[in-house]
């Protein structure tokens, strides 16, 4: 997997390098996290006109009413999945740019990820395409039904916000398997973590966050 996409001024590495030191300052403590999120150029996955926040710990449009997510929510989520784990599979919800994708990708052996907007996948697999990221796959379609052909999965980290947590996604999760997710309506989600064990499953609380909505079927438009 080639990261090796250099910036100047507003997306050179010592911009980079202050993102980091922003999310360690705002609880990130995981070194593999900060440095992975050091590396990957964010803004790669962003339209030109908007490069110059790339590195600010927000998040941006990326076209069809989407957002890609503010770094700090990024990490953290990835935190949570990756915390004493080995990941073999994990399963994205909600592929969007890329960016989490390409996050995920350097902790897991494989990354199938899910988008129901196609003309976002398309460009998502342009961007893996040039990255050199021979560990994801991708699928067009609705994220409530999960993958489960590839599953069960060691995680699943999901992108948009359901009102509740879609079945299809626990039955998919393997045990000891933890799902990162946002759940509930939009002002009042919440970002839960919920593991699979022998007796059912555990939930945990991490933070409040705001999300996109997480919609039905799938979008044909480009």
């Amino acid at each position: 997997m080639s990261l090796d996409i250099k910036g100047i001024g507003m997306t050179s590495q010592r911009t980079r390098d202050r993102l980091a030191t922003t999310l360690t300052e705002m609880g990130i403590q995981s070194e593999p996290v900060l440095d992975v999120m050091r590396r990957i150029p964010r803004h790669f996955f962003i339209d030109e006109a908007l490069e110059s926040r790339a590195y600010e710990n927000t998040a941006l449009p990326i076209g069809f009413n989407q957002t890609i997510s503010q770094p700090y929510i990024v990490a953290k989520m990835t935190e949570a999945l990756i915390r004493n784990k080995k990941l073999t599979n994990v399963l994205e919800v909600g592929t969007g740019c890329g960016y989490q994708t390409v996050v995920m990708a350097q902790f897991a052996e494989y990354v199938y990820t899910i988008e129901r907007i196609d003309g976002l996948l398309v460009r998502a697999r342009e961007r893996f395409q040039q990255l050199n990221c021979t560990n994801i796959r991708t699928k067009h379609s609705d994220g409530n039904i999960g993958w489960p052909a590839h599953g069960p999965y060691d995680g699943i980290i999901v992108a948009a916000a359901p009102i509740g947590v879609p079945k299809a996604l626990l039955e998919q999760l393997a045990l000891d398997g933890r799902l990162i997710i946002p759940v509930g309506l939009e002002g009042k989600q919440k970002l839960l973590l919920i593991s699979r064990t022998g007796d059912g499953y555990t939930e945990e609380y991490l933070d409040s966050v705001s999300f996109v909505p997480m919609l039905t079927g799938v979008d044909t438009n480009r």
